[in-house]
């Protein structure tokens, strides 16, 4: 009997032939019941994959970048049921970290015949994230780079919109880290990764791995363009925790109460202002389709 498969596309998004190609990759694979759901934005995708889970669907191919997986990994936790990404977007860090390639025919081949793991996800107000989460000068940064810019210079777009921000106030900011005040004073970012890859394609976590069962938390103190190239620069460097303007720890639960409403990012897609963040590891949450080990 062979698999009810669904497909959540955001239709926006191109990768390799199409979604035409996408079709006849998936009824090549002898799928008789194929569930197709296409979207305009990212946001409407979680209904769809609800809709999926109710008609039993046995497998859920994404099409679509950081936002789009996102949003179906927030749907799909704790269900079991496998995602295979098929990375479409502009921003493909989820995707990138795990070696899933921007080759449809290998990202096909992938969520049919590849290896299933459960991976962690990271929590963040009630809803999920895979790569990472960030709250001040990381989110303000995230929402000045636009679809237009990241499609022209991709991760040069995100120094572009880091340049200009630089200038941003430091914030008051307490975080708590597994019931423990950690960091008590002024800073102008809070981040939290599930892997070590993050926007631009900087390494902000050096050792955070999807299957740890941890976050990796950072702040920064930093200020100003001279002190935020220096971070950038030991991020790029994959020192990120020598920077004097970094502190790095990990956690199950993170509680973090700011001075001032501040802007926070899911995976690249931004959210309204909050005084107050509420973050948890949810491990092994979400059961994703990987290469072939070795």
């Amino acid at each position: 009997m062979s698999p009810t498969v669904a497909v959540i596309a955001h239709r926006k998004k191109t990768l390799g032939a199409g979604l035409d190609r996408l079709r006849v990759l998936i009824t090549e694979e002898g799928v008789d019941d194929l569930l197709w759901y296409e979207v305009p934005k990212s946001k409407k995708a979680p209904k769809k994959v609800r809709k999926a889970l109710k008609k039993g669907a046995d497998l859920v191919f994404v099409w679509g970048g950081d936002g789009m997986v996102q949003r179906c990994a927030d749907a799909l936790a704790d269900s079991k049921v496998p995602m295979a990404i098929l990375p479409a977007g502009t921003a493909n860090l989820f995707a990138g970290n795990l070696g899933i390639p921007t080759d449809l025919e290998e990202a096909v081949r992938i969520g049919f015949h590849g290896r299933r793991e459960r991976l962690d996800l990271g929590v963040v107000n009630g809803e999920h994230f895979a790569v990472m989460a960030g709250a001040g000068f990381d989110a303000e940064m995230i929402a000045a780079t636009d679809g237009a810019a990241k499609r022209r210079l991709g991760r040069l777009s995100y120094v572009k919109a880091a340049v200009q921000g630089v200038g941003g106030p430091l914030v008051p900011m307490t975080i708590d880290v597994d019931g423990t005040t950690w960091f008590d004073g002024m800073a102008s970012c809070l981040l939290l990764g599930n892997v070590s890859t993050i926007a631009g394609g900087i390494e902000a976590f050096d050792d955070a791995r999807p299957d740890d069962g941890w976050l990796d938390v950072g702040v920064s103190t930093a200020k100003g363009p001279v002190q935020w190239a220096r971070v950038l620069g030991r991020m790029a460097a994959g020192r990120s925790d020598e920077s004097p303007f970094v502190r790095i720890t990990r956690a199950r639960k993170v509680s973090a109460k700011f001075g001032s409403p501040l802007t926070y990012e899911l995976d690249g897609g931004d959210r309204d202002s909050v005084t107050e963040i509420e973050a948890e590891a949810a491990p092994g949450a979400l059961t994703i389709c990987l290469p072939p080990a070795g």
